[in-house]
């Protein structure tokens, strides 16, 4: 039943009811994590020194690149809130309603990456690069005049629940699904490139580390095999019919 119920996209309402509920329970499981900061500041050293030892811990460099840059952290500060939320939201939108066929694996795949991603911000407290008293910068309270660490926000959300990056890992998810269904080939560019650039956002802005988005995509891509396990393939389109021709 779940996987008949699981391999279908129903009515609007239904599915955004749906979604809701689940980001609901997201968003109360992961602020009751319990915000032990000693840990969480211990597994973000572990990040760094794994970044350093490989060689990657070059986030802060990238940070302080585009501080540079007039008016970069304010749009990459504001780009960092509206794409996750509005981006996310439209291309489910367009794909349940342009693509119902699809909608389903993308759906179920969206479920299974946000479920595992819950496991590790309760079993792997993090704080993020900007409140890991590292030097970098809090870009999107600095820029954006939306304050992350406020006792309002702070009510509804965990900040040392960074690890893995859903950020990336919905982007991923979304410009997969945009590269691989759309028709029109901008639309195919601007899928294949925004995993990318919501990479550079969450860097620049001081919300996470390179590994924390290599372990969202590692979320997306089990959440993805788990979809594919329980979403049914969708059924072959017929082919059209063939007019016959009279020869003369």
């Amino acid at each position: 039943m779940v996987r008949s119920w699981l391999s279908r996209s129903h009515s609007g309402a239904r599915e955004i009811a749906g979604l809701a509920a689940l980001y609901g329970l997201y968003e109360v499981v992961r602020g009751a994590g319990g915000e032990n900061v000693r840990v969480a500041m211990q597994n973000t050293a572990d990040i760094v020194a794994f970044e350093r030892a490989v060689g990657l811990y070059v986030e802060q460099g990238v940070q302080r690149a585009f501080e540079a840059v007039p008016y970069a952290p304010a749009l990459l500060g504001l780009l960092y809130v509206l794409l996750h939320f509005a981006g996310t939201a439209i291309a489910l939108v367009w794909i349940h309603r342009r693509h119902p066929d699809r909608f389903p694996i993308v759906r179920t795949t969206f479920v299974g990456a946000t479920a595992l991603a819950l496991v590790g911000y309760v079993f792997y407290p993090a704080a993020p690069p900007r409140l890991a008293e590292l030097g970098f910068s809090d870009t999107v309270t600095s820029s954006t005049g939306l304050d992350l660490s406020s006792d309002l926000l702070g009510a509804l959300y965990n900040p040392f629940a960074a690890v893995p990056s859903l950020h990336f890992g919905y982007a991923l998810i979304v410009g997969v699904a945009l590269a691989a269904i759309a028709s029109r080939r901008w639309v195919r560019i601007v899928g294949a490139l925004y995993p990318a650039a919501m990479l550079l956002i969450i860097v620049a802005t001081g919300n996470h580390f390179f590994v924390d988005a290599a372990l969202g995509g590692l979320v997306v891509v089990v959440g993805w095999l788990v979809a594919r396990v329980l979403v049914a393939a969708p059924a072959p389109r017929a082919p059209a019919p063939r007019v016959a021709t009279s020869r003369a």
